[in-house]
């Protein structure tokens, strides 16, 4: 085969094969993407609190504190209710814990429905 007919269909297959591939990892991408989304709690699964709100806590279990990180006091369970006071601190909201603590701590803000 002469020379330069063997660069045409060598450059021909190397665009061919770069485009198939740049299809394929694009079509991959976008799959990721979408499963990365679905991945991530949609505001119906849990939600930060509300300041001056009585929110629902959505969590298996969620630890009250007598400060963010602080010491444990109790627990309030999926179900049972937060009234959200603030500020909120470090990821932490401070409101009224109701049900058997029955007293103000710190929660872990976003376990809310």
């Amino acid at each position: 085969m002469h020379r330069r007919v063997r660069l045409m269909v060598t450059g021909t297959l190397t665009r061919t094969l770069t485009r198939t591939l740049t299809r394929t990892l694009r079509g991959a991408a976008a799959v990721a993407t979408a499963l990365a989304l679905l991945a991530v709690p949609s505001a119906a699964q849990a939600a930060n609190g509300t300041v001056g709100v009585r929110e629902t806590v959505c969590a298996e279990s969620l630890f009250v504190r007598t400060e963010p990180l602080g010491a444990w006091m109790g627990t309030l369970y999926a179900g049972q209710t937060f009234l959200v006071k603030g500020p909120r601190q470090g990821g932490y909201i401070y409101g009224f814990a109701y049900g058997h603590v029955n007293r103000n701590g710190w929660v872990q803000d976003g376990w809310f429905c």
